[in-house]
């Protein structure tokens, strides 16, 4: 799809913090109707090229644009081998640097600095945008988080314990039809607990589904779950922990069953499981799969890289510039566990001693799978939310979500501020925003 941008000066930079850095950016400045403004935007998985759509959608908007390739080319970690510095920048340089030298290039061309600096992003952008927050308050004056995954080795070092578990012993493998069986079962159990019968749990927190309710009596059969199954069951709404009880990653949400990634015998794990131990943890590229071990894997990742987890709870100096930050996470993520998000969102908080909604905000996404899709409504405007609230002071009590199906609308919900949940009034169609209205739970 040919996109049709409005007029702009483009430019392109190669920033080089360090001897061995190449990060490739682009900024776009809008030639007319500036707003005055610039946004940055995030990545995704091992980035590796700019964000061309996102910054047209932004540059749509009067904002002045920028991404960058975090400092290497191709969807991989390949680029980390022997190469510390480039690492570094795929952490949490490369964003800094350009937010630096954008203001600057936006000051020489408009002959004035953005009156504001806002930042958006999902998945690895969440991860991005938390670092910001933590490491260089004073880049961005707010920031969307969409999906953080904050603790990226973390995530891989669950889902790949789970696969290769899984793997070597079949056993707890189940075929997509006890998939569906167990995904049914959880809807069966916990949906009416909303009131609206809609293909997802509005709030899984409020699920308390035993998959021991499904294990055969007598015989497998394709209407249950062998014991094995409902381990495996167990296994993937539980955190991951190593034998001394730390947690490596807490589990994903009752709910989120269909988009469960487990590998069938004969297949691997994606680059984005897998290649934080080939190439960060044992800097080996022939390193086997196979021979993954979530005791000693797991660290050794973590103290080769630990600088690009963007975990840190004290975002007091984001705060005390008057900072605002939306965190959002579908509760259908496959990927980085809804809990993740909650667990820091809580720890922030904590760290800050009480509620922190004077300037933070989580919106959790019903049926929402990874950043976008799934059966729910996965349409918002985050970014508007954030602009009135730090231009013009209003917070948002909830902001209005919509699915698209075959290019309509057939779906609104207001997402509501964490933990309050939307609650159906009983009347009216239950597809529509107006029939909600946020609660505490």
């Amino acid at each position: 799809v040919s996109l049709v941008l409005p007029s702009r000066c483009r430019v392109a930079a190669v920033l080089s913090p360090s001897a061995d850095s190449h990060i490739e950016m682009e900024l776009w400045l809008p030639e007319t109707n500036w707003n005055g403004k610039f946004l940055a935007l995030g990545n995704g998985g091992w980035a590796g090229s700019i964000s061309y759509s996102a910054m047209a959608a932004g540059l749509g908007k009067g904002y002045a644009v920028a991404s960058n390739d975090t400092g290497h080319k191709e969807y991989t970690a390949a680029f980390a081998v022997g190469h510390p510095e480039k690492l570094t920048d795929f952490g949490y340089r490369s964003m800094h640097e350009m937010a630096v030298q954008s203001k600057a290039i936006i000051k020489q061309y408009y002959a004035q600095s953005p009156t504001l600096s806002y930042f958006q992003g999902c998945s690895t952008g969440g991860r991005q945008g938390l670092m910001e927050a933590q490491r260089f308050p004073e880049d961005f004056d707010a920031i969307i988080a969409g999906a953080p995954v904050n603790n990226m080795f973390n995530v891989s070092a669950a889902q790949m314990h789970s696969m290769v578990s899984i793997l070597a012993d079949q056993s707890l493998y189940l075929p997509p039809d006890k998939v569906q069986l167990l995904h049914d079962a959880v809807l069966s159990a916990c949906e009416s607990i909303d009131g609206v019968n809609d293909g997802f749990l509005n709030n899984p927190l409020a699920c308390d589904f035993d998959p021991q309710s499904l294990q055969c009596q007598d015989s497998a059969s394709s209407a249950c779950l062998t014991p094995r199954q409902v381990e495996s069951v167990r296994m993937v709404y539980a955190p991951v922990t190593l034998s001394t009880g730390e947690e490596v990653y807490p589990g994903h949400a009752p709910g989120f069953e269909l988009g469960w990634r487990m590998l069938e015998q004969g297949a691997i794990p994606s680059t984005l499981q897998s290649d934080t131990f080939k190439y960060i943890a044992h800097q080996d590229p022939d390193w086997d799969w196979h021979t993954y071990d979530l005791e000693t894997d797991t660290p050794l990742a973590l103290a080769r890289a630990g600088d690009v987890s963007s975990i840190d709870p004290d975002l007091s100096a984001f705060k005390a510039r008057g900072g605002k930050l939306i965190i959002y996470h579908g509760w259908n993520d496959p990927g980085p566990s809804p809990y993740n998000s909650i667990n820091y969102y809580t720890a922030v908080a904590n760290t800050l001693n009480g509620d922190q909604q004077d300037w933070m905000r989580m919106f959790m996404m019903p049926g929402m799978g990874h950043c976008r899709g799934g059966i729910g409504p996965d349409q918002a405007d985050f970014l508007g939310a954030l602009e009135n609230w730090r231009e013009q002071g209003q917070a948002p009590a909830s902001i209005p979500a919509a699915r698209v199906r075959e290019g309509q609308v057939d779906m609104t919900r207001p997402l509501c501020p964490y933990p309050q949940v939307a609650s159906y009034s009983g009347l009216g169609n239950p597809d529509a925003a107006e029939n909600y209205a946020c609660k505490a739970q």
